[in-house]
């Protein structure tokens, strides 16, 4: 039977990342970065693949071999410890990949606890996404693999017998009480030579001494702080060394409906993440990682303000193709299996605002300035002056016939708001204020007239429309309007009334008659709901926040994972998974209701970059 989406946890190196599933198999991993060709491709198809599982040998009358007993990750870390009671003992799985020098490991390491257990190693490497199999051999008491650009090496300590059966590399081996046994497999490029050994059991304590270590940075001491640090270290996790930037899920077409065709690539830096990243960052105390993702996104934005996108890759590439996977079935057989995202192309007028409060909110907190930062949202904002005005995709990214939609004018709000408190607070930058006043005015104007529903007492998705929208829920905490306006509580309420299923919210109506152009539904979006209990706090309704944030946090599975969303009805998370997006709503939520500080959307802030 395959495994659900909460089955998995997950483990990393700061550059890629792995799921684990209980019955002690890595079914997705990338090698040598997110978006890379997945080397283990079994949650996308079955166990052909590709796969590693590692597990107490299936036979009759064995209790537990096939899905295991219990299950966590190491205090305040990213090490998965997995165990097994069998009949004959019980055996525990430590799972992790240490941060790389060179290359990338995942090590796993085999201890036996009570009694004697047979245990066995199945590797299925199938590069390129499940579609090669690479040329096996014997190398130094290794076994190496290698097809095209890719060469992986299998080792083992103490060194146990392995053997070749059905395109699989497998083995079986006893542990008693006390004893261990380590797995380590490493990727290069096969044009290189291999690199340097790891050592797999001081891998195992550095990876746990430095995530501690990291922790122990945390400022917030609030209630839940294990549901906040577990969020922070899988943002963390999420993270691109190399260049700061953070993907929105390690995974690609994990479907957002059992049936449907909404499959989408996530590996990739979304700017709609941006403010609420960096405000999530800064108030638990990252200011290195917060500086790193503004600078990531300060390269990335680099440019031609009309062609800011709202997504790129790693590094900051722009350019990501989609096309499809046929020879992959999918998520339980539920096709297509999408790489890049044509969402991309898209024209998102709120990408500016994200981009303009993110710079303020980090000048604000007193990240080390930038002498361009000021010529940047100049430029954004000469853009943004006529282009506010043209319909777009919205922040949602849907297929179907552009709109004006109400999230997008409040975000170009946002970027003129920010820019004229930062002109009022710094007299020494230059900059027409007069101009980005007049601005700020009209687009709110033209928000509360054309974006408003009188009869009902909300504003609405689009103008002209009746759909609602999940991200109305940001007006108060962007400033856009005061919480006690009769027109935001009247809009939480109509969300409250027509987009939640079973008290957890919807993205929007997706009827494909109203704007998306796809068939199916989708889940209720995790984010969303946490927008929701930020919504009722700041309305006055801190107990109904406060219930609906306990709900969410015990949607989390059993190792403190979020995916982008959640069926109410089975039970079950849906989306890509573990999901940044989510993560980042559980710290904010959790800020805004027990830190005693509100608002972490942006605040306008003070520029102490100069006039440039």
């Amino acid at each position: 039977m395959h495994p659900s989406i909460e089955d998995y946890a997950l483990i990393g190196d700061h550059q890629t990342a792995a799921l684990v599933g209980r019955d002690g198999s890595i079914d997705w991993l990338c090698l040598p970065r997110f978006d890379s060709a997945a080397c283990f491709a079994k949650l996308l198809g079955d166990e052909e693949n590709g796969h590693w599982r590692i597990a107490p040998k299936e036979a009759k009358g064995a209790k537990g071999a096939d899905v295991c007993t219990r299950r966590a990750y190491r205090t305040d870390s990213l090490v998965l410890d997995t165990e097994w009671e069998t009949e004959d003992g019980t055996v525990r799985v430590t799972d992790l990949m240490p941060q790389r020098d060179r290359a990338p490991d995942v090590v796993r390491i085999v201890e036996g606890l009570k009694g004697r257990v047979t245990m066995r190693s199945t590797l299925r490497l199938r590069f390129d996404y499940g579609s090669i199999v690479p040329w096996m051999r014997k190398s130094d008491g290794h076994r190496v693999a290698v097809a095209g650009p890719d060469s992986v090496w299998l080792r083992s300590e103490p060194e146990v017998r392995t053997w070749g059966k059905d395109f699989g590399t497998h083995s079986e081996f006893e542990v008693a009480e006390g004893e261990r046994v380590a797995f380590v497999l490493t990727w290069h490029p096969s044009h290189e030579p291999r690199p340097a050994r790891v050592d797999p059991y001081e891998a195992l304590a550095e990876s746990v001494s430095d995530w501690q270590a990291w922790v122990a940075r945390c400022r917030y001491d609030g209630p839940h702080r294990d549901a906040v640090v577990r969020s922070l270290i899988t943002l963390k996790a999420l993270t691109y060394a190399p260049s700061g930037g953070i993907v929105a899920a390690p995974t690609t077409s994990l479907p957002e409906e059992i049936g449907g065709v909404r499959n989408w690539d996530y590996r990739h830096c979304w700017l709609r993440d941006s403010t609420l990243t960096l405000g999530a960052l800064l108030a638990c105390g990252y200011q290195e990682e917060a500086a790193a993702w503004r600078d990531w996104l300060l390269r990335a934005v680099a440019g031609d303000p009309a062609e800011l996108q709202i997504m790129y890759s790693l590094a900051g590439e722009r350019r990501i193709p989609e096309f499809e996977l046929a020879w992959l079935p999918g998520f339980r057989g539920l096709a297509p299996v999408r790489i890049g995202n044509d969402a991309v192309r898209q024209s998102q007028l709120d990408v500016y605002g994200e981009v303009i409060d993110s710079l303020s909110l980090a000048q604000h907190a007193g990240l080390p300035a930038k002498p361009h930062v000021w010529r940047l949202r100049q430029a954004l904002m000469d853009f943004l002056w006529s282009a506010w005005r043209e319909p777009d995709e919205g922040l949602w990214e849907v297929r179907g016939p552009r709109r004006h939609f109400v999230h997008s004018k409040v975000m170009a709000w946002v970027a003129a708001d920010r820019t004229v408190r930062s002109l009022e607070e710094n007299p020494g930058l230059s900059g027409d204020v007069d101009r980005w006043r007049a601005m700020r005015d009209e687009v709110h104007r033209e928000v509360c007239e054309r974006g408003y529903d009188p009869e009902r007492n909300t504003f609405t998705q689009s103008y002209g429309s009746r759909e609602l929208d999940a991200a109305l829920l940001l007006i108060p905490r962007l400033g856009f309007l005061p919480p006690d306006d009769p027109r935001v509580i009247g809009t939480v309420d109509a969300v409250r009334a027509e987009l939640t299923r079973d008290g957890l919210v919807r993205r929007y109506d997706s009827d494909p008659t109203a704007i998306d152009g796809l068939p199916g539904n989708e889940g209720s979006f995790v984010v969303c709901s946490f927008w929701l209990a930020d919504a009722l706090h700041l309305t006055g309704r801190t107990k109904e926040a406060l219930a609906l944030f306990e709900r969410l946090v015990s949607l989390r599975n059993d190792v403190g994972l979020l995916a982008e969303e959640y069926d109410p009805v089975a039970g079950h998370q849906l989306g890509n998974f573990p999901q940044a997006f989510s993560h980042i709503g559980l710290v904010g939520t959790a800020l805004t209701l027990f830190d005693g500080e509100g608002d972490r959307g942006g605040a306008g802030g003070s520029e102490e970059e100069g006039a440039g």
